[in-house]
């Protein structure tokens, strides 16, 4: 309240400003979802069982299992949005003024952490070393995305890093038990004293990125050369993720050439290395883990594999790392259309149910293909990686398809995700939803090891160096052609492609498209319900589609599609 008093001068009444209000009644809240947790991530997934039994996981059904039920609960969601929201942050120094470059996280991101671990998501395929073990690590990976994707780019790391240090049998005597151990440790301490370690990976710099050949980093021998040997590193590197791991491969130049090196962050005597932190990337999404720029002076490493041949060591690391980088659009996707099902099943608009409105069931249907078909090939990539080592065939088909299905299925996340959004309307757009964090994360990991360029012409360099890959990439798609006249069609659109070798690399987008599309096609001709396999290939694989989701063709049996991806809440 106000007036003027005598000289015409406002006067506020404090006591009458401050009064309460007594003649509103607050609103009663109506036609809102309930929070979609604690759900149930693998007994409403029938898509990502029937995959894990198909390709050969299926004794990890029970891991499974208790990780899906796991990431759905309270607690686990709860800590998902705390290690985003708590960014980490960069210590460089001690309260005493000692260099100690640090990370210090949110305790829900070591929780989470601790999570992935214990289910050996880090380490299966190798401490379990038999038929499946990496599709049952695929199928965990879609599991535990769902959660947090953050945290997978450690966990990722030190997956793929074992393949690398068995090129220097000496450094993996050392390395590789810490790295399986199933107990995350996340002191900053000699890894000899620690339970178990992660391994960290650091390549580009600002001047080459991608093209790593470019790299200016420099490696000086201590005394001997050669594989084991210790170099001294200097230089920088743009792109350090999760910079508190326990040491990390890299790259550096010898007289020989681009050289592979693993750099410790603490010296065999028990001091610091010289790792210098010298910034955190504030990124768009991934919020929850670090990633850096770091500085090598006189940096401590042991060499890796063949002097000068350090793409060749590291890239067995890189092609791991992508098995995970495909899976990671897929499990956000799940996520994203987990919600969507869930909050259109509990809304209503225009005096109906918006779950229930033809138009939402065909973005529904649509997304829910999409997932599936996914899921399909994520896990049939997987299994390529098991049988590779026994079978040329199958390393041939996955050279290939891992990086088809890189480049494709994280093409289609962030799309797909903002329409699983735009099915919340403004609800899906505000920060306490997990929508707006699934949205920022969809970009990552298709510019993470590699972005859609480079992974295409990576495609086509297999396919220079071994005409065996594509070979076996068609051998599989026509497994489903037979009864399937558009995959058939398919097939000959991907050869006449191949032919067209003066056009090749300027239409790598699309023929890596079209390799991966037809991949899925098959895989769900072969495997899905009915259902599901003739709604993706008449909306996928015929000359008259659809290009935004929700553009099913009429006569698509949009419930049953639906339903077989809809979330089982607890």
């Amino acid at each position: 309240m106000a007036r003027r008093d005598d000289n015409g001068d406002i006067v506020v009444n404090a006591m009458a400003s401050h009064a309460p209000i007594t003649n509103l009644r607050t609103h009663t809240v109506q036609n809102q979802p309930p929070p979609l947790d604690p759900y149930d991530a693998w007994s409403g997934d029938p898509a990502l069982q029937e995959a894990l039994v198909r390709e050969g996981g299926g004794w990890a059904s029970d891991r499974c299992a208790e990780l899906g039920a796991l990431v759905g609960s309270e607690s686990v969601v709860a800590m998902g949005r705390q290690a985003n929201e708590s960014a980490p942050t960069l210590k460089t120094f001690d309260r005493w003024g000692q260099r100690v470059d640090e990370v210090e996280f949110h305790p829900s991101y070591h929780e989470l952490m601790t999570l992935a671990f214990g289910h050996g998501l880090h380490a299966l395929p190798w401490s379990t070393p038999k038929a499946g073990a990496h599709v049952a690590h695929a199928a965990l990976g879609l599991l535990f995305t769902q959660a947090e994707a953050g945290v997978l780019c450690p966990v990722a790391m030190t997956y793929a890093c074992v393949p690398a240090l068995r090129n220097q049998p000496d450094v993996a005597s050392e390395w590789v038990e810490r790295v399986l151990s199933t107990t995350y440790d996340p002191r900053c301490i000699p890894a000899a004293d620690k339970h178990g370690a992660t391994i960290g990976m650091a390549m580009t710099e600002k001047q080459g990125g991608s093209d790593v050949r470019a790299n200016t980093t420099k490696a000086r021998p201590e005394g001997r050369t050669g594989g084991g040997e210790s170099y001294r590193l200097t230089g920088h590197k743009w792109f350090c993720s999760a910079p508190m791991s326990d040491a990390f491969l890299t790259l550096a130049q010898t007289d020989k050439g681009l050289s592979c090196f693993l750099v410790p962050r603490f010296l065999p005597d028990g001091e610091r290395n010289r790792f210098f932190i010298q910034r955190l990337k504030d990124k768009l999404g991934n919020r929850s883990n670090a990633s850096s720029e770091i500085e090598y002076d006189d940096t401590w490493a042991q060499m890796v594999g063949e002097d000068g041949r350090g793409v060749p060591t590291i890239i067995e690391m890189v092609h791991h790392t992508r098995l995970d980088a495909a899976g990671a659009p897929i499990g956000l996707l799940r996520q994203a259309l987990s919600q969507a099902i869930h909050h259109t099943r509990h809304r209503s608009a225009f005096g109906r149910v918006l779950a229930d409105q033809p138009l939402m069931k065909n973005v529904l249907a649509d997304l829910a293909l999409e997932v599936e078909a996914g899921i399909a090939l994520q896990m049939r990539v997987a299994r390529s990686f098991d049988e590779g080592p026994h079978d040329a065939s199958a390393a041939a088909f996955g050279r290939l398809a891992t990086a088809a299905a890189k480049y494709w299925l994280n093409k289609r996340a962030p799309q797909a995700i903002y329409e699983a959004l735009e099915c919340h309307g403004g609800a899906g757009y505000v920060e306490e939803s997990i929508l707006p964090r699934l949205y920022r994360e969809a970009p990552l990991n298709s510019i993470w090891e590699g972005s859609g360029n480079v992974i295409c012409l990576d495609v086509l360099r297999a396919m220079r160096r071994d005409p065996g890959c594509i070979e076996a990439v068609l051998n599989e798609i026509e497994l489903g052609a037979s009864d399937c006249a558009p995959l058939t069609d398919s097939v000959a659109r991907i050869k006449t492609m191949l032919g067209g070798a003066d056009a090749l690399e300027a239409n790598a987008r699309r023929l890596v498209e079209s390799i991966a599309v037809a991949l899925q096609g098959s895989l769900l001709v072969r495997s899905a319900p009915t259902a599901v396999a003739d709604a993706f290939v008449s909306s996928r694989l015929l000359e008259d589609r659809g290009h935004a989701y929700g553009t099913l063709p009429s006569g698509c049996a949009l419930d049953t599609i639906i339903e077989r991806a809809a979330p089982q809440r607890r």
